[in-house]
């Protein structure tokens, strides 16, 4: 388990980078044969992008609750997290591939993401007795004091207006 950091501190990272959410929902649970192939391709995903920090994910986390998944991932491009999805060696492709021909849009199982493009100075966070986590487990993290003591603070001149 990750050590925690038992003080406020914030994360900031060099630039800009991709916030990517992606998710699935178990709209007939009871179909296990349908959903379990598309929960189990995501960790497959996830563990090679570990493999191979070139292809771009900086950090990824996911959230359960039922019956929805959701991975939160940084990414530090938006063409690196467009070449992934696109490679016909990697496992992406594949798994999208299966998914469209397994279930299509037959209602058994939902999968949506988001992309967002952020930009240096355009996101805030905070962070008080917790690990490393989200922004925190892949940029540089900063005592919260002084000129980064709240929220305002935080977000460059005119990212906030």
């Amino acid at each position: 388990m990750a050590k925690i950091v038992a003080r406020r501190v914030c994360a900031e990272r060099e630039g800009g980078f991709v916030l990517f959410l992606i998710g699935m929902r178990l709209n007939k649970p009871w179909k296990f044969w349908k959903w379990l192939p598309v929960a189990t391709a995501m960790g497959r995903m996830i563990a090679e992008l570990y493999k191979n920090p070139q292809l771009g994910l900086l950090h990824a986390e996911s959230l359960f609750s039922f019956p929805n998944a959701t991975v939160t991932q940084y990414w530090e491009s938006f063409e690196k997290l467009e070449a992934y999805a696109k490679a016909r060696d990697l496992a992406h492709l594949p798994a999208w591939q299966a998914f469209n021909k397994a279930v299509g849009s037959n209602g058994d199982v939902g999968i949506w993401h988001e992309t967002y493009f952020i930009g240096p100075g355009q996101y805030e966070n905070i962070y008080n007795n917790m690990p490393p986590y989200g922004l925190g487990a892949c940029g540089q993290v900063i005592d919260a004091i002084g000129a980064r003591q709240a929220a305002r603070q935080r977000v460059k001149e005119g990212a906030a207006a």
